[in-house]
């Protein structure tokens, strides 16, 4: 025994003197603990003003796993939202060019932040795990509500990406499926296919979103015969099937169905009552925007009528006056407030990445003139969560006011504490030992990309590069420390773009570029000394301020800042914000953040550091 643990030993301090960290590795990774401002000035709760973490409660979100060669492949991609732009005549005529030739293809209200993809591009699959992750989201639900498609190559992407997150340690979104929303035929030929191809043989078992004990389904069971297979089935999943309108709410002769989508006042659904007689609610929707107006009186319609219930809209307000009103979200906020009231065990959000819609004539039953958009049309008539690259900046505003409402509804883990004050000799990791809190990332996830997208699309990226997976941050009475660690030996600093740290030192975004009032690495650094930078007229413009000192070896980076060059006071106090990134393409685009190279943490949320 003593022979084990003497080799033991040596291992371990072979591991620590190549440069391993075991602390980065151990941490999970804390979404709860980030802060994000989108770019309408709207701040993300912090713990400071949600509710601590409330067992019991979950979110699941609509997900489309339809974007693939099924549908894409014969005609180049069309966006609604550029040809209206370009032809707003367009609307008026179902001829016009600009819609290209006839035949049965999908439109794009509008371009996704990653491109027009499939549902087949692992990249982009990896980059969902995370982002739902860090929303919060529990589960997705697939669509598969016409006929008897699966879109299985697509649903086996996915789950194979997202069990290798999982395994990187990314709480990914558990999976099940929607299908048709009304008892037919097509549900068991899906159910059948599904239960023989993932379910029965256990496949990625640790990915299925369990409900009540088992896998569950919105599906309806109804017409499943006495055969042995259909005998299986029906004992081995929850099923919860979809009530397809958005006014009528559950039928009133049973009591297992999910909404999916409704109008304001939603309907709670699968009702109880608790010791005190109190009705509970199982699920509640929240939609981003309804395709239904007045006319329909509520009911399922065309997205490209008069007064649709688009994303401006609110039952109790009206429409949003201001010309950009479909970026503040009155509708979903609406049916929050709603869901809050209710306080069902799980909110189920439509959507994420439908993106598509097909163009419909009057004789296929759409009351749109003179033809129709049903489920997507445009900026405003339109429901999905999932960041565009349409709206500039703000491309990620109901991204970000999901994780608002889902902090607010499922409540919120406290950031680890922060150690009292310490001086870093930032030539000796050893000296981080007892540093917290640790900020740890994501890791796994600067594989390329080389994909086929849509249409006559494709699509490379090459920009992964140091994968970030911790940081840390430690202060004194006249300096500030930044620690950062990747999960292979860092790539030489003469790198473009390497290892950039931005710092919002007074956490405030109405100073600096969107927040970040100093930058350290713009300027590719010395082999000792890295330029600080101060963001100028609050913009992508930057200007020295001080040559600070820094230290990298192997897979870690120690960077020395002089609290006076941040307009620090002297003392321990700091409450900043920050992120790392390496390998930014799209100078002074903040929406690169969620695309390009590795950030840490993702997108627009930044690490809080708060030492009073």
């Amino acid at each position: 025994m003593r022979t084990l643990l003497y080799r033991a030993g040596i291992l371990l301090a072979l591991a620590l003197s190549a440069g391993v960290s075991w602390t980065a590795r151990a941490q999970e990774v804390n979404p709860d603990s980030w802060a994000a401002t989108d770019a309408l000035g709207r701040e993300v709760r912090s713990y400071d003003n949600a509710p601590a973490k409330r067992d019991g409660k979950f979110v699941g979100i609509f997900y489309w796993t339809w974007h693939n060669s099924n549908h894409n492949d014969k005609y180049p991609v069309y966006n609604v939202s550029e040809i209206l732009r370009k032809n707003p005549e367009a609307i008026k005529d179902y001829n016009h060019p600009a819609w290209g030739p006839k035949g049965p293809h999908f439109y794009y209200w509008e371009q996704p932040l990653f491109g027009y993809y499939q549902t087949t591009d692992k990249w982009v699959l990896r980059k969902h795990a995370e982002m739902l992750a860090a929303a919060g989201v529990d589960a997705v639900f697939f669509d598969c509500t016409n006929g008897s498609l699966t879109f299985k190559e697509s649903y086996e992407a996915l789950m194979e990406t997202w069990d290798q997150a999982r395994k990187d340690g990314v709480k990914v979104p558990k999976v099940s499926f929607i299908l048709n929303l009304w008892p037919v035929p097509a549900t068991n030929q899906s159910l059948r296919q599904l239960y023989r191809d993932v379910f029965k043989p256990g496949r990625y078992k640790d990915l299925w979103f369990m409900w009540r004990g088992k896998p569950c389904l919105m599906a309806y069971p109804d017409l499943l015969t006495d055969s042995e297979e259909d005998r299986e089935i029906a004992g081995f999943f929850t099923f919860r099937p979809g009530q397809p309108d958005y006014v009528d709410g559950p039928d009133p002769e049973r009591n297992d169905q999910w909404g999916w989508l409704e109008n304001y006042p939603q309907h709670g659904y699968v009702t109880s009552s608790d010791s005190d007689g109190n009705t509970r609610y199982e699920q509640v929707t929240v939609g981003v925007a309804q395709n239904t107006n007045p006319d329909r009186k509520g009911h399922c319609g065309a997205f490209n009528t008069k007064d649709a219930y688009g994303r401006n809209w609110s039952i109790r307000n009206g429409f949003d006056p201001r010309p950009d009103g479909y970026l503040y979200g009155w509708n979903i906020e609406e049916q929050w407030d709603r869901a809050y009231e209710l306080d069902p065990e799980l909110v189920f959000v439509t959507g994420w990445n439908e993106y598509i819609a097909g163009k419909w004539l009057p004789s296929d039953g759409w009351n749109g003139d003179p033809f129709s958009f049903v489920d997507q049309y445009n900026w405003v008539c339109s429901r999905d969560i999932e960041p565009n690259a349409g709206w500039g900046d703000k491309g990620d505003v109901y991204y970000l006011q999901l994780v608002d409402n889902v902090r607010k509804f499922k409540g919120m883990t406290p950031a680890e504490g922060v150690s009292a004050p310490k001086t870093i000799n930032i030539k000796r990791f050893s000296d981080w030992d007892n540093v917290t809190p640790c900020f740890a990332a994501y890791r796994g996830n600067t594989f390329h990309r080389d994909n086929v997208g849509a249409g006559n699309m494709y699509y490379k990226d090459d920009s992964g590069r140091n994968d970030l997976v911790g940081a840390k941050v430690a202060r004194d009475s006249d300096y500030l420390y930044f620690y950062v660690e990747t999960d292979q030996k860092m790539t030489p600093c003469s790198d473009p773009a390497w290892m950039r740290l931005f710092i919002d030192v007074d956490r405030d975004k109405g100073t600096g570029w969107y927040g970040y009032d100093f930058v350290v690495n713009r300027v590719s650094p010395s082999k000792t000394k890295a330029t600080l930078e101060r963001s100028v007229q609050d913009k992508w413009i930057w200007e020295p301020v001080a040559s600070v000192d820094y230290f990298q070896e192997g897979t870690r980076l120690v960077i020395k800042i002089p609290r006076k060059a941040l307009g620090l006071a002297d003392g321990t106090a700091a409450d900043i914000e920050f992120k790392w990134n390496d390998n930014m393409r799209k100078e002074g685009d903040i929406m690169d953040f969620y695309v390009s190279g590795d950030t840490a943490p993702l997108g627009r949320f930044n690490y809080v550091y708060s030492a009073r």
